[in-house]
């Protein structure tokens, strides 16, 4: 048999949309703007990693920051990719929630979605929280590692007292404080993140503050649903006496386990947290861009307001 009258081999079966990717170069796919309408595909998404359906979190990521993802082009009213990115005055921004689809992965889609990003970031500062994963890809694009941060989980016993200095006065924020939260946060923070603490009354379970006995703020912190705990965060202070007091009525007062993202950088805190029943050892990296470390003054930031946000 010659091979002009061998048959021909049988037809190759037709990849299904449903389970195979495009073969689209994946920087070709375009990159757009996401809106609240789009809360339940980035839910899904994050769902598909594992992650808990967090959309208390998600809505005040999409209104405070601004949100870009890329639509799967395999599976029509999904999402292939998903980043949010915070603008902190014209200086620093904070990009989080770096998620891609796993049919996906390693196919440089969270490069071209990083890119993008960066792109729109001017010469501001960039900073974010990474994985393990992550961690080789944000290298690769120019950030560098600067610190860790550990989460902690659990129910708060209060089995290890936590006094304010005399004379401090802690009470319940009232719309009356929020100027004075807000000249409290820029020079700790290090940036403006005016547009997302007018929110926190509204995003948050709680929010305290705490007074000298002349009056003076020294500190806040605030507590927030999410899911399955209830995140203490932001917490800055004058000192971690003061932050302490503030963490531990926080969570004397929730209604779920507590979780807490410890900086190291704070001898003793997480020593303290674990004593009073917390546990966990997810670490992951915080890394900076164009800057040789976050912002502000970490001797004041005990914990962020989301991994997500810095």
């Amino acid at each position: 048999m010659t091979p002009a009258s061998a048959p021909s081999p049988p037809p190759s079966p037709t990849p299904s949309p449903l389970s195979s990717p495009p073969s689209a170069p994946p920087a070709s796919l375009p990159v757009r703007a996401l809106t609240p309408a789009d809360l339940t595909a980035c839910l899904d998404l994050a769902a598909e990693h594992g992650w808990t359906r967090e959309e208390h979190k998600w809505r005040l990521l999409l209104t405070a920051g601004q949100g870009l993802g890329i639509d799967a082009p395999d599976r029509p009213g999904t999402l292939l990719a998903t980043l949010v990115l915070t603008s902190y005055g014209e200086t620093h921004r904070c990009i989080g929630m770096v998620l891609v689809a796993a049919r996906f992965a390693r196919r440089g889609v969270g490069r071209h979605l990083m890119r993008h990003a960066l792109d729109s970031c001017g010469a501001a500062a960039v900073f974010l929280t990474a994985t393990a994963n992550g961690r080789p890809l944000y290298e690769q694009l120019g950030f560098a590692p600067v610190g860790t941060v550990t989460t902690l989980r659990g129910t708060f016993t209060g089995a290890a007292p936590a006094p304010a200095p005399a004379g401090t006065v802690l009470r319940a924020a009232t719309a009356a404080d929020i100027p004075a939260i807000l000249a409290y946060d820029r020079p700790v923070f290090g940036a403006d993140r005016t547009e997302l603490l007018t929110r926190l009354p509204a995003f948050a379970d709680q929010i305290l503050v705490a007074h000298a006995p002349g009056g003076r703020l020294t500190g806040y912190a605030a507590a927030w649903p999410n899911e399955t705990t209830t995140v203490i965060g932001p917490a800055l202070a004058d000192d971690q006496p003061t932050a302490r007091a503030l963490v531990a009525s926080l969570a004397a007062g929730a209604p779920m386990p507590v979780r807490f993202d410890v900086d190291p950088r704070h001898p003793g805190l997480a020593d303290w947290l674990r004593a009073n029943g917390l546990t966990g050892d997810y670490v992951c990296t915080l890394m900076v861009r164009g800057a040789p470390d976050l912002p502000g003054d970490i001797d004041r930031r005990f914990a962020p307001l989301s991994v997500a946000l810095g």
